[in-house]
């Protein structure tokens, strides 16, 4: 890593380089859709084998020779849906919100027990200490 005079100067003030990647911003996986798969298996198989425009037409769509395989398996098993994008059986935003505020509902509850036994110890010693 070669740093530039401005990332010297903030290792300096901070001790630490600021110029990373934000580790928030993660890469999304390419979806495709059951047409552009069935469409570029149709051109794939349309060229020669073992020529040069098959390795131009994956390199010009950034696919892969297993793209190709797996596409053609589902094709050929007569699956149209293998050809479809898999969906996430994933819990929707708020659902997953629900479950935090449930979560925190509880602990919140058991929170207040606690407190609730305290006061009562608390109120039964000092009538205890009066007492004596």
């Amino acid at each position: 890593m070669t740093m530039t005079i401005t990332s010297t100067d903030e290792v300096a003030d901070t001790g630490r380089v600021t110029d990373t990647p934000d580790p928030g911003a993660r890469a999304r996986r390419r979806s495709f859709t059951a047409e552009y798969k069935a469409r570029i298996l149709d051109e794939y198989d349309t060229l020669p084998p073992g020529s040069a425009e098959r390795g131009g037409l994956l390199r010009r769509e950034g696919l892969y020779s297993s793209h190709i395989a797996e596409w053609s398996k589902a094709r050929n098993a007569g699956a149209r849906d293998g050809l479809t994008p898999k969906t996430r059986t994933g819990r929707s935003p708020e659902q997953i919100e629900l479950d935090k505020l449930r979560r925190r509902n509880q602990q919140l509850e058991a929170e207040l027990e606690r407190t609730k036994t305290a006061l009562e110890i608390t109120g039964k010693v000092h009538a205890l200490l009066e007492q004596l």
